[in-house]
């Protein structure tokens, strides 16, 4: 049986009940949360409270940008690209070798001192590690020493999941394309003398992904026989239990391996490379002077354009060497202030204005 609707009845609370029934109300209950009668509180934004919050937001955000940029500035950075696409660069002759690998040498002058630990780093431009099939390209269960994903990794490592019919380890397109060059620096004491400086390969990777993201398989015999079964990554020389002589830096807790690992954002970026810690604090880390790099050059850029570049830099209470974060707080607090500044003009002049006009009137 078929109801007529009444848009007159439903405001009303609907239609009335059956007789002596009670008839339904709509109407919400009388609370001070239903009746919205809560007590609430809204700022009066007034000159007396607007002008003074511009002007300690200033007096506050400029002394610290400009303490946080000073920092920066005092961060002690030089950077040495080896592309060698200059035909006048060392490196030119690494772009197409005629046998691999190929080593050049570059020369270059510290101006000043780099005092305490000094961090070096490698450095890529126009490579996009974060295109989102090559960021899936990884299985990692089998990095975390899955004894099932060793001998078959995930899909998702696909095309780089098998080789000769053996699975790859470690498989997908990010272990496959990881940086191989090897650089090596010294100091040139004099003409016909020179002192290498100490690079320490450990230490350079998060202690999360040493101890907990990246385990090799589980087993008491060495690494090569644990990995039995597998193969290397295509583009790879030696296979992964190979990457150190020391077992505790080698397979998938080598710690090259592990920060190549952790795929970078944008397609210009740099990962940690090598320490060199301060051994005398009565003498710089790396004093003044001539150095030179010698690069074993493996890792092929030219064909998409990129470039790659050494990095040594020092650091701070704040990391390393970026000035953005201080500009940032001095041109906000500038901002600020300036706006404080402005509305206190206007604020006088119209308030003096409205005063008189009132004494005219």
């Amino acid at each position: 049986m078929a109801m007529n609707y009444n848009a007159k009845d439903e405001v009303d609370g609907g239609p009335p009940g059956a007789p002596g029934g009670a008839a339904k109300n709509r109407r919400p209950d009388n609370t001070a949360f239903k009746q919205q009668r809560l007590p609430a509180w809204q700022p009066i934004l007034t000159a007396g409270t607007v002008l003074p919050t511009f002007f300690i937001i200033g007096l506050i955000f400029i002394p610290i940008g400009i303490g946080i940029f000073v920092t920066s500035n005092n961060i002690r950075e030089i950077e040495i690209d080896y592309t060698g696409t200059e035909p006048s660069s060392p490196c030119n002759k690494c772009l197409f070798p005629n046998a691999t690998p190929c080593f050049c040498t570059i020369n270059f002058t510290l101006e000043q001192s780099f005092e305490g630990n000094v961090f070096m780093y490698y450095g890529l431009s126009n490579f996009y590690q974060n295109h989102r099939r090559y960021v899936k390209s990884r299985d990692d269960s089998q990095l975390n020493g899955d004894a099932s994903a060793l001998l078959n990794p995930s899909k998702e490592c696909e095309p780089y999941r098998r080789n000769e019919d053996k699975p790859i380890a470690p498989c997908g397109a990010i272990a496959n394309s990881m940086f191989n060059d090897t650089l090596e620096l010294f100091l040139i004491s004099n003409e016909s003398q020179s002192t290498p400086i100490p690079l320490q390969r450990k230490g350079i990777a998060w202690w999360t992904d040493k101890n907990v993201k990246f385990r090799n398989p589980p087993g008491g015999k060495d690494l090569e026989e644990r990995f039995k079964g597998t193969t290397k990554p295509v583009n790879w020389v030696k296979p992964v239990y190979m990457l150190d002589s020391d077992p505790n830096n080698s397979g998938f807790i080598n710690e090259d391996f592990i920060v190549w690992m952790r795929t970078a954002a944008l397609p210009t970026f740099r990962k940690l490379y090598r320490l060199i810690e301060r051994r005398n604090d009565l003498h710089p880390t790396l004093p003044a002077g001539q150095y030179y790099l010698n690069i074993t050059y493996n890792y092929p850029v030219h064909s998409f354009d990129g470039r790659k570049r050494m990095i040594l830099s020092t650091i701070s209470w704040m990391g390393g060497k970026n000035p953005f974060l201080g500009i940032a707080y001095i041109t906000i607090g500038s901002i600020s202030f300036l706006l404080g500044v402005v509305l206190l003009v206007i604020n006088h002049k119209y308030r003096n204005s409205s005063n008189t006009a009132d004494i005219t009137i």
